[in-house]
Formats: C-alpha cells, sequence, structure tokens
C-alpha cells in the first residue's frame, strides 16, 4: 500500500466538479517511470458524459504518452466506506494496467482497500487479445 499515492488521490478529489452527485473522486496513476498523474470525476448535466476520476486520470496519461503503470489509488472522501471502481472503469483500468498492478480506494487514508487488477476484474480475457 502507498499511503502517498492515496492522499495524491485525496487531494486530487478537492478539485472534482460534481455538482449533481455532490460525491467527489480522486484518481492518483502510478507511471512506469515513478510520476503521477491526477484525475478527478467531471460531471455533465447529460450523466452518461460523465468522466470518473480513473478514466480521467489514465486518459491524461496517454495523452502525456505514458504507456506503462504500476498502481492506481482512487480517493472518494464523501463515502463513508471504501468504493470501489465502478464497471467501466475496471474494464479501462484491466486495458491500461497489468494484472499485478495494485489498486487501493476508501474514502480516508486509514480506511483503504488494497487489490490488483487481476482481483478487481476476474476472468478478464482482454490482456489474452494483445498477445
Amino acid at each position: 500500500m502507498d499511503k502517498a499515492l492515496f492522499l495524491a488521490a485525496a487531494d486530487a478529489a478537492t478539485r472534482s466538479y460534481s455538482p449533481y452527485s455532490k460525491f467527489r473522486v480522486g484518481a492518483a496513476l502510478l507511471c512506469g517511470d515513478g510520476s503521477v498523474i491526477l484525475g478527478t470525476n467531471v460531471e455533465n448535466r447529460s450523466f452518461g458524459l460523465t468522466i470518473c476520476a480513473e478514466r480521467s486520470a489514465i486518459v491524461a496519461a496517454i495523452s502525456s504518452g505514458k504507456r506503462e503503470f504500476k498502481a492506481i489509488a482512487i480517493a472518494t472522501p464523501d463515502s463513508t466506506y471504501a468504493v470501489g471502481p465502478c464497471g467501466a472503469c475496471r474494464q479501462v483500468l484491466s486495458e491500461f494496467l497489468p494484472p499485478d498492478a495494485l489498486v487501493e480506494f476508501g474514502s480516508r487514508a486509514d480506511d483503504i482497500q488494497c487489490c490488483t487488477i487481476a482481483e478487481l476484474l476476474p476472468h478478464d480475457a482482454l490482456h489474452d487479445l494483445k498477445t
């Protein structure tokens, strides 16, 4: 577990644009070169156009030329418990992070859940398609 990575995600959550749900989410993506790319949720009146923090971080990293990722931390400070990534984010994370990459998520730094991408999205055949 990387508490500093989670704290970076919590900081990113403070920049959330979530006027509809009032549910802030921040993500901190640890890249292969050691850099950290942040993302936050950005809502829209048309909820289908909302982007989650995890996908925001992935898109920013890919746009910056990053292609290797080691871990991601997700902070949900408006929740009373650790909230894992939604289904769409699980799919995107499994596209870009290796199966053994660490995923940590929580509502606060003293209540962080940890798992790997493989545990988050079991029986993922997408990695087989890349070979």
